[in-house]
């Protein structure tokens, strides 16, 4: 298969990726000498064909950066790009009006394809950040707003965020990239119990995305993800899993199409209606995007 050539996947839904424009939005977190690969802007016109090589149809665009003008610009561009239908933005979950944070981006441009709020909860040093009252009251007004609510955690806020899901019963939750799972330690630690307690609450789902930068490197193989995968698929099942890219970020360590090649052969063994939960049905169903 030349890189160039579709995959026949038709009607993938990517559940995640990013795009930013450094002038306007800066992303701190690139090291430009260690990270040199995404050091650089990336729109929906980088995005599209190499989407379109994969066989994705739909996407769900997510945020990057903890500001207040990078919600309605993504928005914004969702409204003017049929690929991408829906965008898991970012509200500040402390401030006393979130509520109303959420109604003013429901109502701006491009308002509709809002279907999660996310915040880098990987990033903060309070260990006991997501057991703040103010936090889960945010959290809480973004799934009484019929929203997902995205947990971007490591494997050792894992238990944290148990303790959040369970409380929140009302709220739907996705963990993004499997909640980091150290897979290149050799020892993945107390993440697989972790995971299991997570997925043991019916109202979670998991994206199976942003693996390959958890590798040493590019020259990871299909076998160095296996684990993390088979074992996401014993406790969360495919029908509580989702594909997500986490392009430009996995280009640290893969292109897109071979992540997908990969993720394809890791998930052959499953049945087809299995796996079209992951390319597919999860992400509609957990996101409430368009199925036509």
């Amino acid at each position: 298969m030349t890189p160039d050539e579709p995959v026949q996947r038709p009607g993938v839904v990517d559940a995640h990726h990013h795009l930013w424009v450094r002038a306007r939005h800066p992303q701190p977190w690139i090291d430009p000498d260690t990270m040199a690969a995404i050091d650089a802007d990336f729109t929906p016109v980088d995005l599209a064909p190499v989407a379109h090589a994969a066989g994705v149809t739909q996407t769900v665009v997510v945020q990057s950066v903890a500001t207040r003008t990078e919600t309605p610009e993504l928005l914004g561009i969702a409204a003017d790009d049929p690929l991408i239908t829906g965008v898991v933005g970012w509200v500040d979950l402390t401030a006393a009006d979130v509520a109303d944070r959420l109604d003013r981006l429901r109502a701006g441009r491009g308002g509709e394809r809002l279907v999660g709020i996310r915040h880098l909860v990987q990033s903060e040093p309070d260990p006991t950040y997501l057991d703040r009252p103010d936090v889960r009251r945010g959290i809480a007004a973004v799934g009484a707003a019929g929203l997902t609510f995205d947990l971007l955690v490591r494997d050792h806020q894992l238990p944290a965020a148990v303790r959040l899901v369970r409380d929140l019963p009302e709220t739907r939750f996705v963990l993004d990239h499997l909640g980091k799972p150290a897979l290149g330690h050799g020892d993945l630690g107390d993440w697989p119990r972790g995971l299991r307690a997570l997925a043991a609450e019916p109202n979670t789902a998991a994206k199976l995305s942003g693996l390959v930068t958890e590798v040493d490197g590019p020259s990871w193989t299909t076998d160095d993800l296996r684990p993390a995968v088979e074992h996401a698929l014993d406790v969360f099942g495919p029908d509580r899993l989702m594909f997500g890219s986490d392009w430009p970020v996995c280009l640290l360590a893969s292109s897109y199409l071979r992540w997908i090649e990969a993720l394809t052969d890791l998930l052959e063994p499953l049945g087809d209606d299995e796996r079209a939960a992951i390319w597919r049905r999860t992400a509609r169903r957990a996101y409430r995007l368009p199925t036509s």
